[in-house]
């Protein structure tokens, strides 16, 4: 027993280098800064709102009634702030939990007016995993007034790396386990999934939005679904499979993202961290971006002379 848990624990604590973590912060808190600047209307917005569609969720219920709209307003700016320093790796062992706290409270404020959005809590969960490991240590305005830190693979920085895996997997399997729950493996052998595709765009359609004329199309072939609610259970049941080895995680992570590719052309609706490819930055030698992005201004300024 205590040989497998120190196995865990050498597995749990994979060395990684400095540079991986740290772009891991660039790409994940710049995808979060993007999506606090792009929406900030609509995160504020909810202040039009009337006070009977308030219904709190997360951090949110500890208010006893809608926050007046200047209070909204403060806190979407101050995430933005905080979230530009977590990127710049500014003050980041304060910054970086500031602006988890800040993304936590705006995404659940958002969500406590009416439909509960859930195409951010993945990218909510990485940034507050982020925010507690030593991703400042390179590529950041805290690093340039340090001595530099060597890039050997260190335990210091793979737990984080490994976290961050852990809970993107996590998530998927949680949504396979409920539908397994909730269907039984009549999601498989049933029309299911036909039925939630044809309703969805039947219900968009009723109230003039967007929606996926593939799906509606498709919706007429029974026999296409069992298979594509096989692929998805297995996606989601199978990804703590991602965890195995790096090869088998990069494989998941292309399935995975198929499987929200097919979301959008069958149903057309977007998650768009996975999409973007940032929910699974975790998997891969991301540090090979900046190696990339340095060649290219070495080349550039090398042309200039």
């Amino acid at each position: 027993m205590i040989e497998r848990l120190r196995a865990f624990e050498r597995w749990w604590h994979a060395p990684a280098p400095a540079r991986r973590l740290a772009m891991l912060r660039v790409i994940i808190g710049g995808y979060a800064l993007g999506y606090v600047t792009l929406r900030v209307g609509h995160l504020v917005g909810v202040s039009a709102m009337s006070a009977q569609q308030w219904k709190p969720v997360g951090p949110a219920v500890l208010l006893a009634a809608p926050l007046p709209h200047a209070a909204v307003v403060a806190a979407a700016v101050v995430t933005a702030l905080l979230g530009a320093a977590f990127v710049a790796g500014l003050r980041f062992r304060l910054t970086g939990p500031a602006f988890a706290a800040a993304l936590l409270w705006v995404t659940s404020y958002r969500n406590s007016w009416g439909m509960v959005f859930h195409t951010e809590n993945l990218m909510v969960l990485h940034v507050l995993v982020l925010a507690l490991s030593p991703a400042a240590d390179a590529l950041s305005l805290d690093a340039r007034r340090r001595p530099p830190v060597d890039d050997t693979p260190r335990a210091r920085y793979g737990w984080a790396i490994r976290l961050l895996c852990a809970v993107t997997v996590t998530t998927y399997f949680i949504a396979g386990w409920s539908k397994l729950h909730n269907s039984g493996i009549s999601w498989v052998t049933s029309d299911t999934l036909r039925l939630y595709v044809a309703y969805d765009n039947l219900r968009k359609v009723e109230l003039g939005d967007s929606y996926s004329w593939l799906g509606t199309t498709l919706a007429e072939h029974g026999w296409l679904f069992p298979p594509l609610a096989a692929v998805s259970l297995l996606a989601e049941l199978g990804a703590p499979l991602a965890l195995v080895h790096p090869r088998v995680g990069r494989w998941w992570c292309a399935l995975a993202w198929s499987f929200h590719a097919g979301v959008v052309v069958m149903m057309a609706i977007v998650f768009h961290y996975p999409l973007a490819g940032v929910g699974y930055a975790s998997f891969f030698r991301v540090e090979e971006l900046a190696d990339r992005w340095h060649r290219f201004m070495a080349t550039r300024a090398g042309r200039a002379r």
